[in-house]
């Protein structure tokens, strides 16, 4: 099971970094390989975005994601509902040298036939967690 994460201390306060993190629309900001996101429905838990990443040569692929788990200024838990690898991800915050760590998990489950698309998805979660330190620059910065 392909499985990534990374955290970084960014010099903001845990709510400030959580409500970031909780409007995902906002990815686009640190998340190069997002096209483009858009609330679909809900608010808060159940919350469902509509997700095109950047594909092979690209070309969108659609990534819709759900949030399943919300803690305030210290959890964020989403799953993808749409797309050929669907993983779990997860935001955890919590109060560190006068801002706030964050640890970003990712987890696929890949069997049959997709499991060898294990080492190209092990590699993309890879830098989707490490663009962590893009969040933490875009939040500092306050662009």
């Amino acid at each position: 099971m392909p499985r990534a994460e990374h955290s970084t201390v960014v010099q903001r306060p845990p709510a400030d970094v959580f409500a970031f993190l909780a409007d995902a629309e906002n990815d686009p900001r640190w998340r190069p390989g997002v096209m483009d996101i858009s609330r679909a429905s809900g608010e808060g838990v159940g919350a469902r975005y509509k997700q095109g990443m950047k594909g092979p040569m690209g070309r969108r692929i659609a990534a819709d994601i759900e949030i399943t788990e919300l803690r305030p200024n210290e959890l964020i838990v989403f799953r993808a509902v749409e797309g050929p690898v669907r993983p779990t991800g997860r935001y955890e915050l919590t109060p560190a040298d006068g801002g706030t760590q964050v640890r970003f998990v990712l987890e696929a489950e890949v069997s049959g036939i997709k499991r060898l698309m294990s080492p190209m998805v092990q590699k993309q979660m890879d830098r989707e967690v490490g663009n962590l330190e893009r969040l933490k620059q875009v939040l500092e910065s306050g662009s």
